[in-house]
């Protein structure tokens, strides 16, 4: 910055303070005289003026030093704080102590009412000179009721925070009209100048009252049911509602109306804040070398994100697709090696464990969208089953202590070619886990915002002005958020002993048509009037509704609340062996029916006695001289 420019600004600033300190100066003599002719009921002696113009100078010039050394020049007074005010009354109170010392010690000029009083009232005078843009804010705020219309749901530290901001940042366009809270003993009174006028039941009555746009829902700790009951009563009212995400009060304070965000789907979908035992996880991977397959997928890039967060030794991220790989990249945090390379690719794959030697891998790689491997099961048994068969084999040939295979409800009694693929390869993971390493295979439902996944599909339907396509009224699926579902991920990781099937805990299912008429709401449109709903039929390997294990499984409780531990039905080892091979030679081979009948039977433990025979011949002949 040029000398000029900085000598222009320091002269601007003094310029200031000065005209501030006359101020001061002024409004503390007034303030002192004022507090002697009341002290004489108007009748002051005339050897009491003539002290008092002898203390003046002195009260005032402390006054101004204490103001000085508290910082109450310099500042912005338009955004003042209460650490502000904090300031003004420490400078009075350093002031009236020294004037009280000097006038019992040594001068003895003026009344002591004179000298505690004159201070008070000055400190007074003083604040509401820096403090009028605040103090008369909200009354020029009332006046100009341009803009939108607000009822705020809380009357805690987030909405005293949100309703204290939008009065300070009038061109933001928000009016803040009337406040809710769900506490009773709060109803009548005033909040920020407004007046708390019932519970969120209220909102229809308190919204037609005001003429209100919209409601925002401000707490510090918001859970699902609330949430629900808040859009319910903002549904009936006919006003939008937002929300500011939920935050611990020492966070609440600094809300902003940046921080306020449309309501999401996720909000309303009843699941339980995950606790994470974020020690073990760190202690599992700090230090670490860390490998992710299909590191561009919305699974896989978030494995990377998270287990970033842990500082490993290296994190080195995986994926065939070459935009994925880089978005995902540039999303970690963390230094990180990408490797172009496709699963499929036996040879390329022990070359990527040989050089970089993980000794933790998360293997999230897989084609999974269900309509469209029925039409490609040669591509769903390549890369969900003979890719993760070459993982295996990499990881095992450089000593991979632990190893976590993403799994899916749709392995659990599988009626697509996607769930069959998933299913032979939990069976690989666990079967085929080297004495002394720590294997396991976590299994969970659908995830929001996935790609391809039925939130953002409706998400642009609903752009698009419909009409939302549901394949069946009845059908019913689970969710989780790609966060929440990560964590529990990183925890199983942590749980594992060696050969486990883990389960989350996916929460309550729902029901895919109330989910698309919660979205169509929720973006503001009526169900039938503005969006069309349209029933499409369910598609091939599609089930109406989602398990999460095999009635014959088992399940054990683990020491996390979230996760459950699986006891998973094998398939024998020699059966898996033959299977395998047929398989990748069916695959590769491009022959379509006999990849899928194949892949039923290995899901179901068994292989054909036809292919055992083909097997059995291939064998014997590779053993002839």
């Amino acid at each position: 910055m040029p000398r000029s420019t900085r000598f222009a600004q320091r002269a601007s600033r003094l310029r200031s303070d000065v005209i501030l300190g006359v101020f001061d100066a002024l409004l503390l003599t007034a303030a002192f005289a004022a507090v002697l002719v009341l002290r004489f009921d108007g009748k002051v002696p005339s050897h009491h003026w003539n002290a008092f113009w002898s203390f003046v100078p002195l009260g005032v010039g402390l006054s101004l030093a204490s103001n000085w050394v508290w910082g109450l020049y310099g500042q912005l007074w338009r955004h003042a704080s209460i650490q502000e005010a904090r300031r003004l009354l420490m400078a009075g109170a350093t002031t009236t102590s020294v004037l009280v010392f000097l006038e019992v010690g040594v001068r003895r000029s003026v009344p002591y009412s004179v000298v505690t009083l004159g201070v008070g009232l000055g400190i007074f005078l003083m604040g509401a000179l820096r403090f009028q843009s605040r103090l008369f804010s909200f009354q020029r705020r009332s006046a100009d009721q341009d803009g939108l219309k607000v009822v705020v749901i809380g009357a805690g530290d987030a909405g005293a925070a949100l309703v204290r901001e939008m009065l300070r940042s009038p061109r933001a366009g928000l009016v803040p009209v009337a406040v809710l809270d769900e506490d009773p003993r709060r109803h009548g009174r005033s909040f920020m100048g407004l007046r708390i006028e019932g519970g969120i039941a209220d909102l229809p009555r308190v919204a037609r009252r005001h003429a209100a746009h919209q409601a925002v829902l401000a707490m510090s700790s918001i859970d699902q049911p609330l949430v629900r009951q808040a859009a319910a009563a903002a549904e009936t009212a006919g006003v939008a509602l937002r929300i500011v995400p939920g935050m611990s009060s020492t966070v609440g304070t600094r809300v902003s109306i940046s921080d306020v965000r449309d309501l999401r789907i996720e909000d309303l979908l009843g699941r339980k804040q995950v606790v994470t035992d974020l020690d073990g996880v760190r202690r599992l991977l700090e230090g670490k070398r860390v490998l992710v397959t299909g590191a561009g997928g919305s699974i896989g890039s978030e494995i990377s994100r998270q287990v970033a967060a842990c500082d490993p030794a290296s994190l080195v991220l995986v994926d065939h697709d070459e935009t994925h790989l880089y978005d995902a990249a540039n999303s970690v945090h963390h230094t990180n090696v990408q490797v172009l390379a496709d699963i499929r690719d036996r040879e390329l794959m022990l070359h990527v464990f040989a050089t970089h030697r993980p000794e933790v891998v998360f293997h999230a790689a897989a084609h999974k969208h269900v309509p469209l491997l029925e039409d490609h099961p040669c591509e769903a048994a390549l890369t969900n089953v003979v890719g993760t068969a070459n993982v295996l084999e990499a990881a095992e040939l450089v000593h991979v202590e632990r190893l976590v295979f993403i799994s899916t409800d749709k392995a659990v009694v599988p009626s697509s070619v996607m769930g069959a693929s998933k299913r032979l390869g939990e069976q690989l993971v666990l079967g085929q886990a080297p004495e002394g390493t720590r294997y396991c295979a976590v299994r969970f439902g659908n995830v929001l915002g996935s790609r391809g996944s039925v939130v953002p599909t409706f998400m642009r339907q609903i752009a698009a002005g419909g009409p939302v396509t549901v394949t069946d009224p009845a059908m019913t699926r689970f969710f989780m958020s790609i966060e929440e579902a990560v964590q529990l991920v990183l925890q199983s990781a942590a749980l594992a002993e060696g050969g486990e099937l883990f389960m989350l805990d996916m929460g309550e299912s729902v029901r895919i048509l109330d989910l698309a008429e919660r979205m169509i709401r929720l973006s503001g449109r009526e169900v039938g009037r503005d969006i069309e709903i349209k029933v499409t039929g369910v598609r091939p390997g599609e089930k109406l509704v989602e398990e999460l294990r095999d009635c014959e499984e088992q399940t054990f409780a683990t020491i996390h609340p979230s996760i459950m531990r699986v006891q998973p039905l094998p398939t024998p080892s020699a059966l898996l062996r033959m299977g395998m091979v047929q398989l990748e030679a069916f695959a590769s081979g491009r022959r379509p029916e006999e990849v899928r009948t194949l892949l039923f039977a290995l899901a179901e433990a068994r292989v054909p006695q036809d292919t055992q025979e083909q097997i059995a011949t291939a064998e014997a002949k590779a053993l002839r001289p």
